[in-house]
């Protein structure tokens, strides 16, 4: 149950700084900036890790966590129990928000740019994901992201991707991630593309490290 406990507390954790630093540079027309939205997601992914990196592996992310699984390294029968944490923590901390700043209309939500297609979302939050979880598999111990490495390069990409993606997809990267604002608001629309390529875009990345290591890697 420790495991359990850690994906939940770590997921709200991270969450609710998230969508949090999103929903009050909402509500305070931009304080926060794009740039400080970017580099929120990236400091609280990488603090997390340190905090929880050792006894969960800090996945915080069911694409991430099917992604381990499908590469072996994960127990196929532990990936329901790790996605039910995830989304406690997450409708959690959206619930917070919206209780605590009921006059924002998004709370965080991942929607696509106007006039940017879904059909190029879908294949940009692929790609995203891809990119990060390439990332995750080859610095990570097993299923378990730890260490400094692990919560540098992790918490960096996610940076990065946020930084430059952020403005037409607002980087998701993770279906729980998308799936708990729009609870709240009610925004259903483009919710499959959130949900279907980030799976994708991990398992495809998994696949790809067979390319470049060991038969056996992943």
């Amino acid at each position: 149950m420790k495991q359990f406990y850690s994906e939940t507390i770590g997921t709200f954790t991270m969450i609710f700084c998230g969508c949090g630093a999103m929903t009050i540079n909402e509500i305070t027309n931009g304080s926060i900036s794009h740039v400080g939205v970017a580099i929120t997601w990236g400091l609280i992914v990488m603090a997390m890790i340190y905090a929880f990196g050792e006894i969960s592996g800090a996945h915080f992310n069911p694409a991430v966590t099917i992604g381990f699984a499908f590469s072996k390294k994960f127990p196929w029968k532990k990936v329901p129990l790790y996605i039910v944490a995830q989304g406690v923590g997450a409708i959690f901390a959206v619930f917070l928000l919206w209780f605590l700043f009921p006059e924002s209309q998004f709370l965080g939500e991942t929607t696509p740019a106007l006039g940017f297609p879904p059909y190029k979302a879908a294949i940009l939050e692929f790609l995203l994901t891809f990119f990060l979880m390439l990332v995750i598999i080859n610095v990570s111990t097993g299923s378990r992201e730890i260490g400094t490495m692990a919560a540098i390069a992790i918490g960096g990409v996610i940076l990065l991707e946020a930084m430059f993606a952020g403005p037409m997809t607002k980087a998701s990267m993770n279906p729980i991630r998308s799936i708990a604002p729009a609870l709240f608001t009610g925004n259903f629309q483009y919710l499959w593309l959130y949900i279907l390529a980030p799976i994708l875009g991990a398992i495809s990345a998994v696949s790809s490290c067979k390319l470049v290591k060991d038969d056996k890697c992943c």
